[in-house]
């Protein structure tokens, strides 16, 4: 028996225990830690007015009324504020020149205005967009299109909400 080494019973018993023990301690080495809480969120305040927002999304850019172009629909009265459905759609014609750049939602009253930026290309041939606001309280809520020379366009809508849906 030149060069082969016997493997005895003790030797496969030694190292069945050594893989049943690194099956079961194995798998608890990679698990990430718990997270700590931070805060209290029932204590946190608005994060910003819905100025500081406007002021932040579009400085002191001046913005055109543009109830005319642009198309909002959602319901005057919210059963439920927490699933409240909107589309926006601006009748502009979307050519590499002149397009809508972008699609913001804002809702005055949420502790985040800003609900949603929709970033559009000339390829999607129309200005469209649909989705579903969280909104707390009743509020106004804008629609905010800034085409591609940098002009902006709003138009605002009140809804009345009888269901919170952000903790109201």
């Amino acid at each position: 028996m030149d060069g082969v080494t016997a493997v005895t019973r003790r030797t496969m018993l030694r190292a069945g225990a050594l893989l049943g023990l690194a099956g079961l301690v194995g798998p608890g080495l990679g698990r990430p830690l718990r997270a700590q809480a931070q805060g209290n969120l029932s204590s946190l305040g608005p994060e910003e007015s819905v100025d500081a927002t406007m002021k932040r999304l579009f400085g002191s850019r001046p913005i055109r009324d543009g109830a005319s172009l642009i198309k909002m629909e959602l319901p005057l009265i919210a059963e439920n504020g927490a699933v409240v459905p909107i589309s926006v759609e601006i009748d502009v014609p979307m050519t590499p020149q002149s397009y809508v750049k972008s699609i913001y939602i804002i809702s005055d009253k949420n502790r985040r205005p800003l609900n949603a930026r929709f970033s559009l290309t000339p390829a999607m041939g129309q200005a469209s967009i649909g989705t579903n606001l969280r909104l707390g309280e009743s509020t106004d809520v804008r629609a905010v299109a800034e085409m591609s020379d940098g002009t902006l366009l709003m138009t605002k809508r009140e809804v009345k909400v009888t269901v919170g849906g952000c903790g109201g």
